[in-house]
């Protein structure tokens, strides 16, 4: 391969990139999950080295970067690899090319691993824990290219005989193979079908029976999901391989007050779900109480219900009946200038909007309630979190992070942590300005408040971009003061988000200088407070900076640590070896001071008993402490 002609950070960023669009295919299930799974888990765990290797000050050499461009050219094979797995026909995948995707997968773990061998890792200046993490990667690599075991599932491949050679399968196999498949709800099965008419009309000649049998597969699937009344997943499929039904209309499909069939449900605060013309009409004649159960209401707000409407459409398709047209105007204006550019429904959107209306222009106590419906809405569902951010609603909620009622900062600061769990809201978060203001809330705010802005520090810090600009807003110090006031979810959520953002190295001196260390040591010596392991993780990351290990070492940790390695849970005892290693490789005085509360015994049980990174840790400091001893013994007169 020809020299490349990208700088090494150039380069570093760019694999960077890969690795973060690879992560997205980390949560796949169905067949070829595990593999799949497995594959993204190795090459997301490449990332610390990448990022370590941007900041080095040595340029790398020409056959270096020819190294790091064979891996990039690996992943970027393996990305293209996810999502023609993910995006293309899954029955055509179990029926037709399940031994090739198979061994694309294979190929795909052969290529990487032959990139990594390329690479001198071990001469690079980047920290000892991700070295150690890098070897032990290639390792797994190396070993996942010599299993050629089949992949196949005995399970699906039984379920899939039955289901293709049945007139009539078993629901319970059918439902279960769907499951599998992933092939349950109406939008993967519209999307099933799509591809299937997509791969034959792409291909020259007439279709084989493979077209004719996953047809019929589908067809089974499709009834066996419009039959599964209980159930919230359904597809529509197509009009072609709908069967129709006596037009009875199930009673869930009926409003509780009405009786009929309803055409645009809405869920209240109680959870019963009713047409929403009735229970508007209820509620504007003064009643509190929710007309099934009777239970007091505690709004008045209104939530759609998605996943019903779309098993209602998908009923009367099936049935050969015409879906009723939405009535009621009145529950259809939109403030002006609100209008277009939405894909949800015209009724969905405007409600949304009349609470936009109010959170901006209404009184406090209108504000109050419009932050708290729009919280409750995003909680809900992935729908509701797109539909409520297209509508415009994220920069009026960073605006009334701001307000001086504690209430609406709490529910607009909950309403963005909710919204932010949707990966495509966290940029537009940041790009209204959030990050400053949310760290105002987490340092002022109701202890509430300051739980859910840590929550939500953490949720964006996920963006690796976003790690930099949330420490350099003063978040770490603050994040500090929750850890040593908050209640124990709040210790919890700003622990997690102080372990994030330290991931990267300038957040790592923030949080030194913070006088983070204090803190977290007597966190570690609470057995019973429940924070020993996230005290221990943050910890372990803060030991690999130079200023960390002093300013832990000055707590004394070490006789602390030591207790834990002998008597705490696994991952503490391997994350106490971890830091008591960085702290005495170098240091006789550390090492006399480990030595003296009985170090060598610990570590020479966890050589027996520990996890494998434990082991060595455990086995490479106690080969020092030996070492110093011989030595001791052999200058006394």
């Amino acid at each position: 391969m020809g020299s490349t002609n990208v700088s090494h950070e150039e380069l570093m960023t760019r694999l960077v990139d890969s690795v973060k669009q690879i992560s997205k295919f980390s949560s796949s299930k169905g067949f070829f999950g595990r593999i799949q799974g497995d594959l993204v888990r190795r090459i997301t765990l490449l990332s610390p080295f990448f990022e370590e290797l941007i900041d080095i000050s040595s340029e790398l050499n020409e056959e270096q970067l020819t190294g790091f461009e064979v891996l990039r050219i690996a992943l970027d094979s393996s990305l293209e690899l996810f999502r023609s797995v993910n995006e293309g026909s899954k029955l055509l995948q179990q029926i037709v090319h399940r031994g090739s995707v198979v061994q694309k997968f294979h190929d795909a773990t052969v290529e990487i691993e032959a990139a990594l061998t390329q690479i001198p890792y071990d001469l690079f200046e980047v920290s000892e824990e991700v070295r150690e993490q890098v070897q032990l990667l290639h390792f797994q690599f190396k070993r996942a290219t010599e299993r050629r075991e089949e992949e196949y599932d005995l399970q699906l491949s039984h379920d899939l005989a039955i289901a293709e050679s049945a007139v009539d399968p078993d629901p319970e196999i059918l439902k279960r193979l769907s499951q599998e498949l992933q092939l349950s709800t109406i939008d993967e099965l519209k999307k099933e079908s799509h591809a299937i008419h997509e791969y034959f009309l792409s291909h020259d000649g007439d279709p084989d029976d493979c077209f004719q049998r996953m047809s019929s597969l589908l067809k089974k699937l499709v009834d066996c999901a419009t039959d599964e009344s209980s159930e919230p997943d359904a597809s529509t499929g197509s009009k072609t391989i709908s069967r129709h039904r006596s037009p009875v209309i199930p009673e869930y499909f009926r409003c509780p007050i009405s009786l009929e069939l309803m055409k645009d449900p809405v869920i209240v605060s109680t959870g019963q779900t009713y047409e929403r013309s009735s229970i508007q009409k209820w509620l504007d004649a003064g009643h509190k109480t929710c007309p099934k159960s009777q239970e007091t209401l505690l709004h008045s707000g209104l939530t759609p219900n998605y996943v019903l409407k779309s098993l209602i459409a998908l009923w009367c398709e099936s049935n050969g009946i015409e879906l009723p047209q939405n009535q009621g105007s009145s529950y259809r204006t939109t403030r002006p200038g609100g209008g277009g550019g939405s894909s949800s429904s015209d009724c969905d959107r405007a409600f949304v909007l009349a609470l936009l209306e109010k959170l901006d222009n209404g009184t406090t106590e209108q504000q109050r309630a419009a932050a708290g419906e729009l919280r409750l809405l995003a909680k809900r569902n992935a729908d509701n979190r797109v539909c409520i951010a297209e509508a415009g609603a994220i920069p009026l909620l960073v605006e009334r992070l701001s307000s001086p009622d504690p209430r609406t900062q709490e529910h607009s600061v909950t309403a963005l942590l909710n919204l932010s769990i949707n990966e495509g809201n966290k940029g537009a978060i940041v790009d209204a300005g959030a990050i400053t203001d949310i760290v105002e809330v987490l340092k002022n705010g109701s202890m509430e408040a300051r739980e859910n802005a840590a929550a939500t520090l953490f949720s964006l810090s996920v963006v690796d971009e976003n790690k930099v600009a949330i420490g350099a807003a003063g978040a770490i110090q603050a994040l500090i003061s929750l850890l040593e006031e908050g209640t124990r979810r709040g210790k919890k959520d700003a622990a997690t988000a102080i372990f994030n953002l330290c991931i990267y190295q300038g957040n790592k001196s923030r949080a030194i200088k913070g006088g983070i260390v204090d803190p977290l040591t007597r966190l570690l010596k609470d057995a019973g407070g429940g924070m020993v392991d996230e005290a221990l993780a943050i910890l372990a990351i803060l030991s690999t900076n130079q200023e960390g290990k002093a300013a832990i070492a000055e707590a004394d940790t070490i006789p602390v640590l030591v207790e834990i390695i002998r008597t705490g849970s696994p991952r503490n005892r391997e994350n106490a070896a971890a830091i008591l290693w960085y702290l005495c490789v170098g240091n006789v005085e550390r090492l006399n001071v480990a030595r003296e509360v009985g170090a060598d015994v610990a570590l020479k049980e966890l050589t027996e008993n520990g996890t494998d990174r434990a082991k060595r840790k455990a086995a490479s400091l106690l080969e020092i402490i030996q070492q110093l001893e011989g030595v001791a013994i052999s200058t006394v007169p």
